[in-house]
């Protein structure tokens, strides 16, 4: 039997099966009314939820067999840069070759563009799945966020000229966004947009630097359309098409996803087609751009976690001391435990998140085309989605990857000596994965975009309807337990907000984003063990772990000490 990364992992196999996505479909598929139009149109929700089950099967398929043996070989490679020209190493040639055969790529576009329509709660599976098998792939193939993008804001010409090259793998994406002095500030991008008022031609000028899949053959680029403008209002946002125009600096030499190449771009009078409206750059394109990617990186964690945890298990089995497997020693099994735990977790928390940002965005479409009935109701729906995937995408990304980080390091401690050893797997997945809390925006940046939103009581709703949810007899003790913790978050949250000092509710933020994210992840593993008893002691163990650390967290914002706050000009200058 060949091996398949889908079909081995029954977690991931259980989050499919339990995604309900028939609000989602019956708008994304337009009442499944396109089966005399595309052959591969579903003709109902089962057919739906059938199609995407043979999808991931033979993306897991093509990841096992043909990506993951040779993800050591493609690190060590890395991606080339001579002469101006980047090049990806040969094992990510042949491995972006094999899904363009397999037909994998176009993933969310929809059928009149070639793609494959699916919903984003199934791009982040396969996104998880390729990262599995070699993390910096991922950045090649999740980067189909952009042609989303335009297919959502593009013109009409620019979305059938370039969408079906998506489609078919002939064309690759790069999201292109910092600078050296724009960062996390992106409202300080300095690349300038100038309009050739006499042909309607934009060109841009300036140097990008830290972007991820630099060589790609469309980029959207943003960059400051206004003259004498100097925040994010003067910016907009600008498909690329490489031409000779478009230079490559150099590439960095990073730590680690060494088959990514990271660009350092210069573009001089670069030809650009402005996307959307003018000034609308950094509020909206760039805010959706990140906001996908943000799950994606959650997912690359997630796949590089879920790689780390199986590399752990085996040779926890294979390593005989004092005489048995090191597996049956306490302080082993309670890392593979911790482990386990944490990756269905973290798991549980991306596929509700992205089942928000499907109902927010089938939503929005459906409001945009001002043809489904009753538009009051839908933009009612609408809101109530977009509040919630808001504030749980941050969320994810801040949990998956420092859950996928934790991981790492606890499957290398596993190991011992040899995990720290270039000839084993965990060495370069403990390399490839500490990026992911750092790109797209750092994990501290994650806290900032949803505090906000948590004090402001977004999250309510969902806690509320999982605290009236009706779950088995012998997990009510679990339940007592997220009962009490979910009132002293209210309480947490209502101290924080009714702080005077801004500078003590940004202190004290993250202690309330990490209550959130562990109560998130108990409820919904708690929900999980109404459909499958094997979830029960997983609920079990998860809720005994959290449960002191969201009591210590609510104690700390309660008191929102100020004393760390005045400390600091003193220990720091």
């Amino acid at each position: 039997m060949s091996e398949n990364f889908f079909l081995d992992n029954p977690d991931l196999q259980f989050r499919l099966a339990q995604l309900d996505l028939r609000e989602a479909l019956e708008l994304k598929e337009k009442g499944y009314s396109e089966t005399e139009l595309y052959a591969a149109a579903p003709r109902n929700y089962a057919d739906a939820k059938e199609n995407y089950r043979i999808v991931l099967e033979v993306l897991g398929e093509v990841c096992a067999e043909r990506v993951a043996p040779r993800a050591a070989e493609a690190d060590e490679e890395g991606a080339h840069f001579e002469d101006g020209e980047v090049t990806y190493a040969a094992p990510t040639l042949e491995a972006i070759e094999a899904l363009r055969q397999a037909e994998l790529f176009g993933a969310m576009l929809p059928r009149q563009f070639g793609g494959l329509n699916l919903p984003e709660s199934i791009y982040q599976m396969m996104v998880e799945v390729v990262a599995r098998a070699e993390s910096g792939l991922m950045t090649v193939y999740g980067l189909q966020e952009i042609a989303s993008c335009l297919e959502e804001y593009g013109d009409e010409e620019t979305k059938a000229r370039i969408l079906p090259k998506f489609s078919r793998g002939e064309v690759s994406g790069a999201m292109v966004l910092t600078e050296a002095d724009a960062g996390s500030d992106l409202g300080a991008v300095a690349t300038k947009a100038t309009l050739d008022e006499a042909t309607g031609q934009w060109h841009l000028n300036g140097v990008k630097r830290f972007i991820t899949n630099g060589l790609a053959d469309v980029s959207l680029v943003l960059a400051r359309s206004e003259e004498g403008s100097s925040d994010a209002r003067g910016l907009s946002m600008f498909v690329v098409e490489k031409d000779e125009t478009v230079k490559i600096r150099r590439i960095e030499n990073k730590l680690g996803i060494h088959s990514s190449p990271t660009c350092e771009i210069q573009y001089n009078n670069t030809p650009a087609i402005l996307l959307g409206k003018r000034r609308f750059g950094l509020m909206r394109y760039s805010m959706n751009l990140m906001n996908g990617a943000r799950l994606a990186v959650g997912a690359q964690a997630m796949g590089i976690a879920e790689a780390a945890y199986r590399e752990a298990d085996r040779y926890s089995k294979e390593r005989i001391q004092f005489g048995k497997p090191i597996r049956s020693l306490p302080a082993v099994s309670r890392l593979l435990l911790a482990m386990k735990v944490d990756l269905e977790a973290s798991r549980a928390l991306l596929a509700e998140t992205a089942s928000w940002v499907d109902l927010w965005k089938v939503h929005e479409k459906a409001i945009g085309e001002g043809t489904a009935p009753n538009l009051d109701a839908l933009r009612a729906r609408h809101k109530q989605c977009q509040t919630l995937a808001e504030t749980l995408t941050p969320m994810v990304k801040y949990c998956a990857t420092e859950m996928g980080n934790r991981v790492c390091y606890q499957a290398m401690q596993v190991h011992g000596g040899v995990g720290y050893m270039r000839e084993f797997n965990i060495e370069r997945l403990f390399r490839d994965v500490r990026i992911t809390n750092i790109y797209e925006g750092t994990s501290q940046l994650q806290v900032v975009a949803a505090i906000g939103k948590l004090l402001n009581h977004s999250l309510d709703p969902l806690l509320a309807e999982w605290q009236a949810a009706e779950y088995p007899a012998d997990m009510a003790a679990e339940k007592a337990i997220l009962v009490e913790l979910t009132e002293l978050f209210g309480k947490a949250v209502d101290a924080l907000k009714a702080q005077p000092e801004r500078d003590r509710v940004d202190y004290y933020a993250c202690d309330l984003v990490d209550m959130a994210v562990w109560l998130s992840c108990a409820w919904l593993l708690l929900r999980d063990t109404n459909v499958l008893e094997a979830k029960k002691p997983v609920a079990r163990v998860y809720v005994a772990s959290i449960a002191a650390r969201v009591r210590a967290a609510g104690q700390v914002v309660l008191a929102s000490d100020p004393v760390p706050l005045e400390a600091i000009p003193a220990l720091l200058g």
